[in-house]
C-alpha cells in the first residue's frame, strides 16, 4: 500500500508497505479471511462441500454437523448439542466471534420452529412483503394462482418503437425479476414456471409482459 501521510520517510518516498496482514476493506481482503477460516475450519475435522463451497459438514459416529458461512456470518446446524457447543468454543479460540444463540433469521430468511409437532420451517415473507413495498403494490389483491390461465407471452408484446422502449425502459422489470427469483431459489418454487415465462423478456419488455 502507499506510505500513510506524514510517515513519508524522504529517503523512501518512492517505495510503497508490504502488508504482513489482510486489512478490512481491501479487495484480497474477502479472499484472505476466507482460506484463513477454510484452513481453521478443517482443522476441526469438517470437510467443504465440493459443490457449495460454503457450506461444511462432519460426521462423528450419529452426531453430523454442518457450518454455513456467509462472509463473516456463521450458522451451525446438528443433532448434539454438546457437538455444536464444542464447534463455538473451537471457533472462540480462533477468532474473536460473538454467539448471537438460536438462529430466526438468515439472509432474509425467517427460521421457524415448532418444537410440540417437530417441524423446522423457512419463510421468506416479510422479505416478499418488502419487494411488494418496494415496487408499489402491497395493496395489491392477493390471490393463490401465479399466473392466469390463458396467459400466452410472445416476442410480439415487445414494443418497437423507439419511444416506447424508453418509456418502458423506466419501469423495472428486470430487478422485480431478480427480487423474486431470490424468494423462489430459498422458498418458493412454485414460482418457477412465472418467472421462466416471464424472465425471457427483461431485454425488451412489453406491456403485456
Amino acid at each position: 500500500m502507499t506510505q500513510p501521510e506524514g510517515f513519508v520517510t524522504p529517503e523512501n518516498a518512492g517505495k510503497v508497505c508490504k502488508l504482513q496482514r489482510s486489512i478490512y476493506g481491501l479487495k484480497q481482503a474477502s479472499r484472505s479471511w476466507n482460506l484463513r477460516f477454510n484452513e481453521a475450519i478443517q482443522e476441526f475435522g469438517f470437510i467443504r462441500n465440493e459443490d457449495e463451497p460454503c457450506v461444511y459438514k462432519k460426521f462423528s459416529g450419529s452426531i453430523v454437523s454442518f457450518l454455513i458461512l456467509y462472509v463473516d456470518d456463521i450458522l451451525i446446524i446438528g443433532n448434539g448439542i454438546p457437538t455444536l457447543q464444542s464447534i463455538k468454543t473451537w471457533l472462540s479460540s480462533c477468532f474473536s466471534m460473538k454467539d448471537l444463540g438460536e438462529a430466526a433469521y438468515i439472509l432474509g430468511v425467517k427460521i421457524y420452529r415448532d418444537r410440540s409437532r417437530r417441524l423446522l420451517g423457512l419463510s421468506q415473507s416479510t422479505y416478499i412483503d418488502k419487494v411488494l413495498k418496494r415496487f408499489s403494490m402491497e395493496e395489491s389483491k392477493r390471490g393463490f394462482l401465479l399466473m392466469r390461465h390463458g396467459i400466452s407471452l410472445s416476442k410480439e408484446m415487445c414494443p418497437s418503437m423507439p419511444q416506447e422502449r424508453e418509456r418502458l425502459s423506466q419501469i423495472p422489470y428486470t430487478s422485480a425479476i431478480g427480487s423474486i427469483m431470490y424468494a423462489m431459489i430459498c422458498t418458493r418454487p412454485d414460482l418457477l414456471y412465472a418467472l421462466s415465462m416471464t424472465s425471457r423478456y427483461q431485454a425488451n419488455p412489453g406491456e403485456g409482459h
